[in-house]
């Protein structure tokens, strides 16, 4: 049976131990900021900072080209009301994945901004043949649509 004074100097023991794990596990961190992620960007756009997910994408614009950062760039963009360049992104996004949906969705929403209702219902159409079961992007844009149809 172990005795109080020895559970203590194990337990002592131990504490120094860990303290100084973790103080090595500090100095070998690295001291140079992490490079920017997608799910960063995203829980930037979740908050409503589109220029700081702005940043990070252009950021990652110069080493990542992909549909996925240029949609998140449209996006950004279109929220921040600079329609045109938006649509730029969105078409980047789409050149090089004319199937994502999510720049499907965000195009033909801003398609319905601009009172282009019937390219909004061909990205709609698109949607349909790739989401023929329903996806989020699709009723989205058709929640989108119909909401435009109403006021016209």
């Amino acid at each position: 049976m172990l005795t109080t004074l020895t559970r203590r100097s194990i337990a002592g023991l131990l504490g120094a131990a860990v303290t100084a794990t973790l103080a090595r596990a500090a100095d070998i961190q690295p001291s140079t900021p992490q490079p920017p992620t997608l799910n960063k960007v995203r829980a930037a756009i979740k908050v409503r900072n589109y220029d700081a997910a702005l940043a990070d994408l252009r950021t990652m614009e110069a080493t990542t080209k992909t549909a996925d950062v240029y949609n998140l760039m449209g996006f950004c963009l279109r929220k921040k009301g600079e329609r045109p360049q938006a649509m730029t992104y969105y078409n980047k996004a789409l050149d090089l994945d004319p199937n994502h949906k999510g720049a499907l969705e965000y195009q033909g929403e801003l398609f319905v901004e601009l009172g282009q209702l019937p390219q909004a219902k061909a990205n709609l159409a698109k949607l349909a043949k790739l989401c023929p079961g329903g996806c989020e992007e699709r009723e989205d844009l058709e929640a989108a649509i119909a909401k435009a149809d109403k006021r016209a």
